[in-house]
């Protein structure tokens, strides 16, 4: 007699389904698991894709992919049953397309713990920052380092031709879909090996799997921080351009600086670092590691970063040069809008710089004709030599420096009585006007720079008038003693000229011409909607005693033809000034004059300053709702200020 059995057997199965175990006559065993599957897709700024398109399939058998729409919180969830004849894992392809994103290929293996969790996936952004490292050009730089593991790897022989095959898909073949099976298996299988994570995750980020990118790259880190015999500098660059592209350039720069402990002459670490620099405005810096890139080797780009961040610090020249070699004989024209940009400036400021640098500094001729050509100096008791001036520029400097450490914001009575005169000089027209000045230093010690503002009576910024009727609007001279400040003294070149008596007391008499191609401070003319930079040359009046600048008389390095600048003098009284809560006295502007031969009209401004105050800031801020100052418009000038 024939006998049947069957019995049924329940198993656990992935979030508390059930899987059947059917036993027949024959003993066939069938084992069916159902596996739920979810994720999350969102921006590189983290927000959720609401209806991003997500095709699964499951990896190694025929059938068409699953399609899902994300919802509103960017999810996606769905489920599979597979039956076979043994419990095993679960591998997925996932294709994510969006309009305007990247499309995001990734494979993921569960394994046969039947185990999920939630699959993240970042969409980028089609368009690429172009001030940024292409996602092009990092992977063209890095993975042929990587064509041979490192020894320190330990790849087995199998592992090592599998490790081939997924490179010869990738770089031979431009296939980093399908080297991925490869890079995967390898990965996988050895864990440690840091070649092998970090050309997966260069593979990823061909396909543009932002997440598995970033998961292989810091796993490669991880390894390298353990064992220094497997250091080598791809991941930490990969990782901080990965940083760079979400904005972040100052945690970028801690994986470069990581890259170059271990490479310290790595082009591609030098200059990415260099752009980070760039992208903190730390342009001293940018230049410094920027020019090692390009003595590396580096990426022309180098060159045109460069000549950004010297262009920031006013090396005009050293710009132009960059520009010059970055273009290589290519037409501007025909480039970017940056790179047009950089290109107009270079050339500005290298044909300024040339014309300044071709302008005599008038006090550096012999002492007779300047006796003879400035009336100012009369009486002036000519040095025989060079050898007090680093003490008087020392001292005087420290006074300055400590002027600017400890002043406080003041607040004073300006009158202002302008002219226009004919060209004989007489008196054409006069303007007068009054105003409460404010000013506010600067917060930051390394930054020594003062805001200047005008006000009226009741505390409210005040708009100038007479600009319509040809006069000249001028302002900016509490900072014209920075030139004499030791953090920019290097910007000029410096004479002493010797002792003057001036008004019963002693004076020393130091000539000065400021360097186009160094200067961090510059003065400004405008004109209706453009500027022009303007360089100072002048002379200061400082006492033998204290060593503090009671005058200084300010002119033009060189004319300004393009806007018809012929002359800008700039005469700068000085006198001491107490408040009750300071011990010390401050020596701040009480009269200035400021005269201008321009477009064949002759102006003139007389400052006058008085009733000196500490400046209730807070009050003032509020009183004008924290609104900045009305921009300066036509006929603006002023003797030079910190950039």
């Amino acid at each position: 007699m024939k006998m049947v059995f069957r019995a049924f057997v329940l198993f656990a199965a992935v979030r508390g389904l059930a899987a059947q175990v059917q036993v027949t006559d024959r003993w066939a065993i069938l084992v069916q698991q159902v596996w739920t599957v979810e994720g999350k897709v969102k921006t590189l700024q983290g927000d959720p894709v609401r209806g991003a398109k997500v095709a699964i399939k499951v990896s190694g058998l025929a059938g068409k992919a699953q399609t899902l729409q994300t919802d509103e919180q960017g999810a996606f969830r769905t489920e599979f049953r597979l039956s076979n004849g043994k419990s095993q894992g679960l591998g997925l392809d996932l294709t994510v397309t969006k309009h305007r994103y990247l499309t995001v290929h990734t494979i993921v293996d569960f394994d046969s713990s039947g185990k999920t969790w939630i699959i993240p996936v970042t969409l980028r952004d089609t368009s690429e920052d172009p001030n940024l490292l292409s996602q092009r050009d990092l992977i063209d730089t890095l993975a042929p380092r990587l064509k041979q593991p490192a020894a320190s790897d330990g790849l087995s022989g199998k592992e090592a031709t599998d490790y081939a095959l997924g490179v010869k898909e990738f770089l031979g073949q431009d296939e980093p879909d399908r080297a991925l099976t490869y890079l995967l298996k390898v990965a996988r299988g050895h864990a440690t090996c840091v070649s092998c994570s970090t050309m997966l995750g260069l593979a990823e980020r061909a396909s543009n799997d932002w997440d598995g990118a970033e998961r292989n790259f810091t796993g490669a880190i991880r390894e390298i921080r353990a064992d220094a015999t497997k250091a080598r500098p791809e991941a930490d660059i990969a990782y901080g351009v990965m940083e760079s592209w979400q904005h972040q350039p100052k945690n970028a720069a801690g994986f470069f600086l990581e890259a170059l402990k271990i490479a310290p002459e790595d082009p591609l670490a030098l200059m990415e670092l260099g752009r980070s620099q760039l992208e903190l405005k730390n342009w001293g810096a940018a230049s410094e590691d920027l020019q090692k890139a390009i003595a590396a080797g580096c990426d022309p780009e180098a060159r045109l970063m460069r000549a950004d961040a010297l262009l920031q610090t006013g090396n005009r020249g050293e710009a132009y040069g960059e520009m010059t070699a970055y273009l290589a004989g290519r037409d501007p024209k025909k480039m970017s809008p940056r790179v047009r940009q950089l290109w107009a400036q270079a050339q500005a400021g290298h044909a300024e710089e040339a014309r300044s640098t071709g302008a005599a500094f008038s006090f550096a001729g012999p002492m007779e004709e300047l006796l003879h050509n400035i009336p100012e100096l009369n009486g002036l008791e000519p040095a025989l030599d060079q050898s007090h001036l680093d003490t008087i520029l020392n001292e005087a400097g420290s006074k300055v420096a400590a002027s600017f450490r400890d002043f406080p914001n003041t607040v004073s009575q300006e009158q202002i009585h302008q002219e226009r005169l004919q060209t004989s000089g007489k008196v054409q027209q006069t303007q007068d006007q009054e105003f409460r000045y404010l000013c506010l230093v600067s917060p930051e010690p390394l930054d020594p720079r003062f805001s200047e503002y005008r006000a009226d009576p009741s505390g409210k910024l005040a708009t100038q008038k007479g600009l319509q009727d040809g006069f000249m609007l001028t302002a900016g001279f509490t900072s014209a003693a920075l030139h004499f400040h030791p953090l920019y003294q290097a910007d000029s070149q410096f004479r002493y000229l010797g002792r003057q008596r001036v008004n019963g007391g002693e004076r020393f008499v130091i000539a000065f011409a400021q360097r186009p191609s160094k200067a961090r401070m510059s003065g400004e003319f405008r004109m209706g909607g453009s500027s022009s930079t303007t360089y100072s040359q002048g002379l200061a009046w400082i006492d033998v005693d204290s060593y503090q600048i009671v005058r200084l008389r300010l002119d033009l390095l060189a004319p300004l033809p393009e806007v018809r600048l012929e002359r800008q003098t700039t005469e700068i009284d000085f006198g001491a000034v107490h408040f009750k809560k300071y011990p010390q006295e401050f020596w701040l502007p009480q009269r200035v004059s400021v005269a201008v031969d321009w477009n064949g009209k002759r102006l003139r401004n007389e400052h006058q300053y008085s009733d000196f105050q500490l400046a209730n800031v807070r009050a003032w801020e509020n009183e004008n709702e924290r609104r900045p100052p009305a921009p300066p418009s036509k006929g603006e000038t002023g003797p030079g200020s910190p950039r």
